[in-house]
């Protein structure tokens, strides 16, 4: 089933050098987040404080980075997102679509990406359970210089633990508290070039099958966030509540 949503008046203009449409995966049940999403999916869920679903924040990113055209790609309790996707204020056009049946991340992505209006062009691809926001054309140009079939954002996120550190003969020289893991994970955006979807899976999941492909044929990026871009994903009601400590620490 699919849905489009009217084009506003101020939709957004972009070079041609950068992606203009964009697929937004939010058909998690999102039920590590329970009570919250017992009655609406995870991208609806607001931060306290923001004023705002994580969708809407995405969205409007999107939209700031020169995205004209999105697909929402959603499942549980979708009708709850199309409702609010067709009474928002949106600075882009929308279309939702859902799957009639389960199949998985790698062919639920392919049916998101069908029906992306330019399927001759680059496209952003993003979860639909985090909030972050960083420049989305720097990450087009490092994958277009890079010639990459796809490019992975990465993250480094805090550990949810204080870390000791010590020096050479084992004095604890100091705490840290929830400092940056050394490791680097998918942050959840993407940058696809036009051919990516013809590599997805028609069912099963992507990262075990079309990433691995890329990687061994170094066809696959992976872009650092830059220093000082937010990151989080919204899994838990920690991540709630630690999220809006944090946003509103950056708006003091």
């Amino acid at each position: 089933m699919t849905g489009d949503l009217p084009v506003p008046n101020h939709a957004a203009a972009t070079p041609l050098s950068h992606p203009t449409q964009a697929v937004v995966l939010a058909g998690g049940q999102g039920s590590r987040l329970r009570p919250y999403t017992d009655d609406r999916p995870k991208p609806m869920v607001e931060i306290p404080g923001t004023g705002t679903p994580i969708i809407g924040h995405q969205l409007s990113w999107l939209a700031a980075e020169g995205v004209t055209d999105a697909v929402v790609s959603c499942g549980h309790l979708a009708e709850v997102l199309q409702d609010w996707l067709a009474t928002a204020d949106l600075p882009l056009r929308v279309t939702t679509v859902v799957e009639k049946e389960p199949l998985g991340r790698g062919g639920g992505l392919k049916y998101a990406a069908a029906h992306l209006p330019h399927p001759d062009q680059p496209w952003y691809a993003t979860n639909g359970d985090i909030w972050t926001r960083f420049s989305l054309r720097d990450m087009a140009s490092f994958h277009a210089e890079r010639d990459a079939t796809a490019t992975l954002a990465l993250a480094r996120p805090r550990i949810p633990w204080g870390a000791v550190e010590t020096d050479d003969f084992g004095h604890i020289t100091d705490f840290i508290e929830s400092p940056p893991t050394s490791y680097q994970i998918n942050a959840g955006v993407y940058v696809f070039s036009p051919a990516f979807a013809s590599l997805l899976p028609d069912r099963g999941d992507h990262e075990r099958t079309t990433f691995p492909r890329l990687a061994r044929d170094r066809r696959l990026a992976g872009y650092p966030l830059p220093q000082g871009a937010y990151w989080r994903a919204i899994d838990t009601a920690k991540d709630l509540t630690e999220a809006a400590k944090e946003l509103a620490a950056q708006n003091r």
